[in-house]
């Protein structure tokens, strides 16, 4: 929700719907094989100068197409499979043990699992666990019973109408404050209903809505009158959102309201209901991230009927419930946002959505059972030793851009020397013993563990903020920056083949995770990233000269990638990936003179391997990482609203900016693989 976490790569919108569940021990009868770098991806019959994506991975492009049950398959997704292949077997391990204590993680992952995995008591039960919810909405006669109830819906994990999160205050980063954001919405952006672009997909939303709102029991008619409704609200709620570009901007995303301003201001939202609904006894200030939002929120409550408002409450209950509820509507979902709007034409396995499930409700417990069977502890300290000659390479850097001037410089090594890391897994695991887990209740589960979450966040607010804590779960191929802790974070799930891998050497190495870590540090020097001090806090540490200077730079960033197209008429928007753009073109920079440092210390590294130099191979591994196939529909949901651009930009589109590239390839003025010095970028 907020500018928190600046990760490597977003992993996507998971959809889960199912249908009826295979056999608990279902899946590949093997491992996947491990997903390394090789030179039989390489296309050799491309040039590197006319397409070096084609050139360092064609040949695994033509021979992996998207497999039925995904929308993409990449590097990432072969490294994440293998992962829950892993997974697959400590959660059929935990569900058969119940001999396991009560509040164990193995007896807590393994009951969880069991709940998802019994479809058939999930059938039996069909929309009873609805029930309750359903009569409650029905009950509503004022705006402040509204407000009640959705507060109760926010603090067991369903959405409507605004978000509400409770993090460290990015003006005050020692402290956990109350924040509130836009939402309310059930499609992925603000775009998908206002723009003509995704018209047809709007269309298709509505025959949705119809449809589950006839899963429901409603007759057709009511069903149509009420997808209507839906629709109508979410679309005056997309026109008071922001843009996603917008939305990047940390200042303009920060408004403080102390003591009664909010409410003064959105006169018809009782707030003091919502909060005392979420037990957050009189926040002394809620920073809200968009007020012409709220703006908007209290127009349409003021003047929308509280009909309209129990419609809309149905179809966000419903919507935040189908993965969890019998095949009918959980299937009916999938239709829709896997089919439809990311174009995956089958389901994943009933037990692959279930690992989905645990890992966004306990994850940490889940992450505790990864780690002792699959992460030894000579990985993380390699890893560590990594992540020190990285940021020893880029403190020097700091000292030395000719572009920084000394005021500003001084406070940059500030900050960096207060920059920290996490690898692999949190030092103490998350204690869900309070939570109920039981083998016949999976939307139970799911709501009391959301519950959970919300009560230990709600109960910091005011407080000093947990330093130690973890973002992400400790399986997570993926790794993030945050910018309010000055820190970069990388779960024991990335540091695998293709990204980490022991058995190669340091090209390939420093090409994979040297440059994951270098993309990581520089985020704290981005467009946005920057914004942030040594204490963690927004406030504005550069002279306008270096301002200046930065942003001269970025731009050039700006118009490279908005010159690249995902889809034909579909441009990258530059100004949405540009903090990416420039973590990656740092990151690879960084890992580049990491990699001639220690070819420089040990000569006797610099050999050819494969019929590859060093530096081949080191940008031969940065491009594989990015491989890619994707369908149009997820390539055009993942353009709106993602801030990473496509994979095969990725992979070449940094390159074009770091004259090491050229020289290793011996690639010309005359190649398409060329970028004129004067459009080069020169920041790290």
């Amino acid at each position: 929700m907020k500018y928190n976490m600046l990760s490597w790569v977003v992993m996507g919108w998971v959809v889960t719907g199912g249908f009826a569940a295979p056999a608990a021990g279902q899946g590949p009868a093997k491992p996947p094989k491990v997903p390394a770098f090789s030179v039989d991806y390489m296309d050799r019959s491309v040039s590197p100068s006319m397409d070096f994506y084609r050139y360092a991975a064609g040949q695994w492009l033509k021979n992996n197409p998207v497999p039925d049950d995904k929308s993409r398959w990449a590097a990432f997704t072969e490294l994440a499979e293998r992962n829950w292949y892993l997974i697959h077997g400590i959660l059929d391990a935990a569900m058969a043990d119940q001999t396991a204590p009560a509040h164990a993680p193995r007896r807590e992952v393994g009951d969880f699992f069991a709940s998802a995995m019994d479809t058939n008591r999930i059938e039996q039960l069909g929309l009873q666990p609805l029930a309750d919810d359903l009569k409650r909405i029905d009950r509503l006669q004022t705006t402040s019973d509204l407000f009640a109830l959705l507060a109760d819906f926010h603090q067991r994990g369903i959405g409507g109408l605004f978000s509400v999160g409770f993090g460290a205050d990015a003006k005050n980063s020692a402290i956990y404050a109350v924040e509130l954001w836009q939402g309310g919405l059930a499609l992925p952006d603000r775009d998908y209903y206002l723009k003509d672009s995704f018209a047809e997909k709007l269309k298709l939303y509505r025959v949705h809505l119809e449809k589950m709102f006839g899963l429901l029991g409603e007759k057709p008619a009511d069903a149509a009158a009420h997808a209507m409704t839906v629709l109508a609200l979410e679309t005056e709620l997309a026109q008071a959102s922001r843009a996603r570009v917008d939305l990047r901007d940390p200042n303009k995303n920060y408004h403080k309201f102390a003591g009664d301003a909010l409410a003064a201001r959105t006169p018809a939202l009782p707030w003091p209901v919502y909060f005392a609904g979420r037990q957050v006894s009189g926040p002394a200030y809620e920073i809200v991230g968009q007020p012409e939002f709220f703006d908007a929120v209290n127009r349409l409550v003021a003047q929308r009927p509280l009909a309209d408002w129990q419609v809309y409450l149905r179809w966000h209950l419903v919507h935040g419930s189908a993965a969890y509820l019998p095949v009918a509507i959980e299937q009916e979902h999938f239709n829709f946002c896997g089919k439809t709007l990311s174009g995956q034409p089958e389901q994943e396995p009933r037990w692959k959505r279930a690992a989905h499930f645990i890992d966004g409700s306990i994850g940490e417990a889940l992450g505790q059972l990864y780690v002792e069977q699959y992460f030894p502890p000579a990985a993380k300290a390699r890893m560590n030793e990594l992540v020190d000659n990285l940021k020893a390479v880029f403190h020097d850097r700091l000292v030395r851009v000719p572009w920084m001037t000394a005021a500003t410089r001084a406070k940059a090594l500030a900050k960096f020397a207060r920059f920290t890391q996490k690898i692999g897994y949190p030092d103490h695991f998350r204690d869900y013993s309070s939570i109920l887990i039981r083998r016949d209740d999976l939307l139970g589960n799911i709501r009391r563990a959301a519950a959970f979450e919300s009560q230990r966040e709600i109960a910091r607010v005011g407080r000093p903020v947990d330093r130690t804590e973890w973002g992400m779960t400790p399986e997570t191929v993926n790794a993030y920056f945050n910018p309010q802790l000055n820190e970069i974070v990388f779960p024991a799930g990335i540091l695998q083949p293709p990204f980490f891998d022991v058995t190669l050497d340091d090209a390939v190495n420093y090409g994979g995770i040297g440059v994951v870590i270098g993309h990581e540090v520089t985020h704290g020097y981005d467009d946005q990233g920057r914004k942030f001090d040594d204490e963690g806090n927004l406030n504005d540490w550069w002279t306008d000269a270096d301002a200046q200077a930065f942003d001269a730079q970025a731009q050039l960033v700006v118009d490279e990638y908005n010159g690249f197209e995902a889809l034909p008429g579909l441009p990258v928007n530059g100004k949405l990936t540009l903090g990416e753009n420039l973590a990656d073109i740092g990151g690879v920079n960084i890992a580049y003179e990491a990699l001639q440092r220690a070819l420089a210390k040990d000569p006797a590294k610099r050999k050819t391997i494969e019929g590859f130099t060093p530096e081949q191979r080191f940008f031969l591994s940065f491009a594989q990482i990015w491989r890619i196939n994707i369908r149009d529909a997820e390539a055009q949901r993942l353009i709106t609203i993602d801030p990473h651009s496509p994979g095969r930009f990725r992979a070449f589109g940094p390159l074009l900016n770091v004259s090491a590239f050229y020289e290793a390839f011996a690639i010309a003025p005359d190649s398409p693989m060329w970028l004129p010095p004067e459009k080069r970028a020169s920041i790290w």
